[in-house]
């Protein structure tokens, strides 16, 4: 945190945050499993959410227009949320240990979700009648990564504006010490999510960790919400998730300013709430 001009006086005055800590992630937002590029079976993945005492999984298998990574044409969505329908009936009457001593005995749920494509005009890779199916959509650029700044940020920008995108997924699409990320201007992002009621991830995975950690007080600044999330593709891939919170402790980030660390009930009302918001 030294690395912030104005951190030394803040801790002078006893003004520092009380930092985000790996035990106050309390879900899963973004997962892949076998449906698309991932190793493991859904089931497998939730069940490890639950040994590991997380309240919930957000599952956001690849879109269509990725296939190199299997990625999920309509009629594979309606069997992958066939399934989810069978496992959340299966978990409502498994409660996990944690769940019963911090929920009240709620049980683990599974979301609908997808890691839709960013095309290259910026529309997801969805009509509208697909999209409204997932209770959130996580928008990600995954191709066509050289741009200039103008045409990127025109892509993200229209990607945000679309009512149905919920995150905004890996920001730059960098991956450290083998791929500069896309350039935007991050302030004009964060507004626009600010304006548009979207969440930026920290994507935990140690090759991303994007959004960038220095960006992280100016989004707290615009009251816009983050979500650590591990864009796991593995059960280990779960461990990621210490490095996502490193890198939002250096931004200054608290629990209060994170979507993965919002309980099952609470996460229940931030979805219903931000849907009505955006009117879809």
């Amino acid at each position: 945190m030294r690395e912030t001009e104005t951190i030394i006086e803040r801790a002078k005055n006893n003004k520092l945050p009380n930092l985000i800590q790996t035990e106050d992630i309390r879900s899963i937002i973004h997962s892949h499993s076998n449906w698309s590029d991932g190793s493991n079976t859904l089931e497998e993945m939730a069940d490890e959410c639950i040994k590991r005492g997380f309240e919930y999984l957000v599952i956001s298998d690849h879109s269509q227009s990725a296939f190199y990574a299997n990625g999920l044409k309509e009629d594979r969505i309606i069997a992958q949320q066939k399934q989810i329908d069978e496992l959340n009936a299966r978990f409502a009457l498994q409660p996990s240990s944690r769940l019963e001593r911090d929920s009240g005995g709620q049980a683990f749920k599974i979301f609908k979700s997808i890691e839709s494509d960013i095309l290259y005009d910026g529309k997801l890779d969805y009509p509208d009648h697909i999209l409204k199916t997932f209770d959130l959509v996580i928008a990600s650029v995954h191709s066509i990564l050289k741009m200039t700044e103008e045409k990127a940020m025109k892509r993200l920008i229209t990607a945000i504006e679309n009512p149905y995108t919920t995150i905004l997924g890996h920001m730059t699409g960098r991956l450290l010490l083998s791929r500069n990320g896309y350039p935007v201007d991050h302030k004009k992002i964060i507004e626009a999510c600010a304006a548009n009621n979207v969440v930026i991830e920290l994507n935990a995975h140690p090759r991303r960790l994007d959004i960038d950690w220095k960006w992280i007080d100016y989004a707290i600044e615009k009251n816009v919400l983050l979500s650590i999330d591990p864009d796991a593709h593995s059960l280990d891939g779960y461990d990621d998730i210490k490095y996502g919170v490193l890198a939002a402790q250096k931004g200054g980030m608290t629990k209060e300013n994170n979507l993965s660390s919002f309980g099952l009930k609470e996460f229940e009302e931030w979805l219903g709430k931000n849907r009505e918001l955006k009117g879809v």
